[in-house]
């Protein structure tokens, strides 16, 4: 590996609190991979879709002033949050529009803000893993692979639609986490709801339907072999795993499916310690699902 991979890390605000162990895994894997995460102090809340709905200026004023300090550090953005990455996207994308982004500086400007320069882009970590570090030298540090171990990956839709700001990663036909299951030794299921969304967003206003999504899912996984499901969301990984007992009662229906973010799943096949990953606060022990194939969990 020839190219130096650092970037500015912009964890999100659930990995900061509630889903810290989707923090600790990315540091982990990254730290063995030779990928340097520098943290972002003075960022912020990307705003998320809300801000984006009721004060659009103020969101690409915010979204930019995050660019910029990554500008400042000399790198490029990357998240593990779907809906940071959309966030930053949408905004990356208007930011193109050089009259839009004169306006926008403006108000940095007056914030005592350097402007936004237009070199800086922010990606996910699994566009890393899979276009800049490459899935055939992330294999030759797979020290304790999967073993045809059958994996559901779960996309979540923020990183995904619109495609327009997705280039080409994005749209209805997903593949960045077929490919780092499969270069972890592990075998790709393939479900309807893979590329489908989560239900996250409903979670307040209509959690009947929200329930019947994220378990839906899961639960047509499991019906088909799946023995984990896997997500690059910190979102997803609440809605899919840390509802998943709620989701359970709800559709009258036993589910007990494994969830784990992406960077713990390849953690685990790196031989990484399982406390580095915080496997421990899962809220489904997939131990046993690892020792049905003979995957070692230290």
């Amino acid at each position: 590996m020839s190219k130096q991979l650092k970037y500015a890390y912009y964890p999100g605000c659930a990995a900061k609190q509630i889903q810290k162990e989707a923090d600790w895994s990315a540091r982990a894997i990254c730290r063995e991979l030779g990928i340097e995460l520098h943290d972002m102090p003075k960022a912020t809340c990307c705003g998320s879709g809300n801000l984006q709905e009721t004060d659009p200026a103020a969101a690409l004023a915010i979204n930019a002033r995050i660019f910029s300090e990554a500008e400042e550090m000399g790198m490029d953005i990357v998240t593990i949050c779907n809906t940071c990455l959309q966030t930053f996207r949408y905004a990356y994308e208007r930011l193109q529009d050089e009259e839009i982004r004169i306006k926008i500086n403006k108000v940095l400007r007056k914030a005592g803000v350097k402007p936004f320069e237009n070199k800086c882009e922010p990606k996910h970590l699994t566009w890393v893993l899979v276009e800049e570090l490459g899935a055939d030298e992330l294999k030759k540090h797979i020290k304790n692979p999967l073993n045809g171990m059958k994996v559901a990956p779960f996309y979540g839709c923020h990183s995904l639609r619109p495609s327009s700001v997705f280039d080409h990663r994005g749209g209805e036909r997903p593949g960045y986490l077929d490919v780092l299951i499969e270069a972890a030794g592990g075998e790709v299921l393939n479900y309807n709801g893979k590329d489908k969304c989560c239900g996250f967003h409903y979670m307040l206003t209509k959690e009947d339907d929200f329930l019947r999504m994220s378990g839906g899912h899961s639960f047509e996984a499991k019906s088909k072999g799946a023995e984990i499901i896997t997500s690059p969301c910190t979102l997803c990984d609440m809605a899919l795993g840390a509802y998943q007992a709620i989701s359970e009662k709800k559709m009258g229906k036993k589910i007990d499916l494994p969830e784990m973010s992406i960077q713990q799943l390849i953690g685990v096949s790196m031989g990484i310690p399982s406390k580095k990953l915080g496997l421990h606060k899962l809220h489904q022990n997939p131990v046993p699902a690892f020792e049905k194939n003979d995957v070692k969990t230290a």
